[in-house]
């Protein structure tokens, strides 16, 4: 019998009269937790299925949609298991569960996966199959089959484009593999994609979260810290940006879809061999897969806290789509106003970035490149209106970034994360947190050294030190980086 245990601190571990009773009740806050496969059917579904329930005799339960597809279920048409928020845990296994889902491995290459995350292949496949009882192939197989199972009913793509842009190395395998594992034909499931992007020759996909998600404060928080030129948050309600993925260059845009706890996502078509990174980096930009109902109950035992959270459910952490650039915006930032950071990011926008093509006329650059401010002169980066070691932060950042800095291995603790930052001239306590938080993606980064932060924390008219909001904050942990966007956005 395979029971789903919880992947985030706080929830306690499934059994399967648990996950019988999140499934009977459509309970969202384990939706991607767990999957159930029915055996009367063989097909697989997440929780929030709108299906009749099944009786508990017919169920089978998987912590991972890998695991129900090795045991010979397919993923049922209706609530699709591939819109399924991810199951994040703060372990080995899910860090490189992330990766194969963005496409590490579809080239192939198990080798150089297990070297990027330190392993040998052999304990690799080890780690995996503990974890989620398949191997590393099983579960890159799973993900590209989702994924092109995404494509097919959400785009018009032609069938070639999204077996290659899925990972297969051919229309003849991705057929062969779609038939026998689905028992069905990749176009027989295939649907008519329309919808607000095509008047704008655009791919239109949906991207699943746990609700509440408070979309609002999200883009408020990205309006006012929006890079000019690469990034804009238009009419209040989308989120767009160009994109540079390797070779490619295009845009994209956010929207929200409440009724259906979505987000849609429009994407210029010349992305579209790219787009399992893409989606991999929207969803973290936008913490889609973050299960505030647990993160909640545990910040809400602080009473202020409790106040912000009942003022505004739905708690997230605004990430970054590139870490260089949200690194080198928090430098920008540095004993400056987050508007006055925003002016010197445009100037620097324009004097090192490149042109960008798309149909908004407030996109029309692309953010500089590492390697461009790694070979830049100091007065030049200065002339944007820096002081002379402020830029000089910046081209030692760029050639950081530009040697692999802010590739961390899956795993690594915040703390080496944050002192491998440090290490940096310039970048101190409070830079390093906060690319932590929102780049790197440490959900307990907390720069305890913010005077914004300092005085929400305290009483009205007064101020925390450091040292006592951090013993404060102790309380808050494994969550402290989303108690300061509680604090902040308040």
């Amino acid at each position: 019998m395979n029971t789903a245990a919880s992947p985030l601190p706080g929830m306690p571990v499934l059994d399967r009269a648990s996950c019988y009773r999140a499934l009977a009740a459509r309970d969202t806050r384990f939706d991607g937790v767990f999957f159930t496969g029915v055996k009367t059917t063989g097909i697989y579904c997440r929780p929030v299925c709108g299906v009749k329930t099944p009786r508990e005799s017919s169920c089978q339960f998987f912590g991972s949609a890998a695991a129900a597809e090795a045991a010979g279920f397919r993923p049922c048409l209706r609530c699709r298991p591939e819109l399924a928020p991810y199951a994040l845990q703060e372990n080995l296994a899910h860090a490189v569960w992330q990766r194969i889902a963005a496409g590490a491995l579809n080239d192939g290459k198990l080798e150089r996966l297990a070297a990027e995350v330190g392993l040998s292949s052999r304990q690799l496949r080890r780690v995996l199959l503990q974890h989620f009882g398949v191997s590393p192939v099983e579960l890159a197989q799973t993900q590209r089959l989702l994924f092109a199972k995404k494509l097919l009913q959400e785009t018009a793509m032609p069938m070639a484009d999204i077996a290659f842009a899925a990972g297969f190395g051919s229309v003849r395998r991705f057929n062969a593999l779609f038939a026998q594992r689905y028992g069905i034909a990749p176009t027989a499931i295939r649907r008519t994609a329309q919808g607000e992007g095509a008047a704008r020759d655009a791919l239109v996909l949906r991207l699943a979260y746990r609700p509440p998600y408070r979309w609002p404060g999200i883009l408020d928080y990205l309006a006012g810290r929006a890079v000019p030129g690469v990034e804009s948050v238009q009419d209040g309600r989308a989120y767009l940006r160009s994109v540079r993925i390797g070779e490619l260059r295009g845009w994209l845009r956010v929207t929200h879809v409440p009724e259906r706890h979505q987000l849609a996502l429009e994407v210029a078509p010349s992305l579209s061999s790219r787009l399992m990174p893409l989606l991999a980096r929207v969803r973290s930009q936008f913490d889609l897969d973050a299960n505030p109902a647990v993160i909640e109950a545990h910040l809400r035992q602080d009473a202020l806290l409790a106040r912000q959270i009942a003022a505004a459910p739905g708690l997230r952490v605004p990430g970054a789509f590139d870490a260089f650039e949200l690194a080198v915006r928090a430098v920008l930032g540095q004993q400056v106003s987050v508007a006055g950071a925003t002016t010197l990011s445009g100037r620097l926008v324009e004097r090192f970035g490149s042109a960008a093509e798309a149909p908004f006329e407030r996109l029309t650059h692309h953010f500089p490149l590492p390697e461009a401010l790694a070979e830049a002169q100091v007065p030049d980066i200065a002339a944007i209106g820096l002081p002379g070691k402020r830029a000089e932060t910046l081209r030692h950042l760029a050639r950081f970034a530009a040697a692999g800095g802010l590739q961390l291995q899956p795993g690594m603790p915040l703390a080496e994360a944050v002192a491998r930052l440090k290490s940096v001239p310039g970048i101190g306590d409070w830079t390093a947190h906060y690319i932590a938080l929102r780049a790197l993606r440490f959900p307990d980064a907390f720069p305890a050294g913010d005077l914004g932060l300092q005085k929400a924390a305290a009483d009205p008219g007064g101020r925390l030190t450091e040292k006592q909001l951090a013993a404060r904050a102790a309380a808050w942990s494994p969550w402290r980086g989303y108690a300061a966007l509680a604090l902040w956005m308040a």
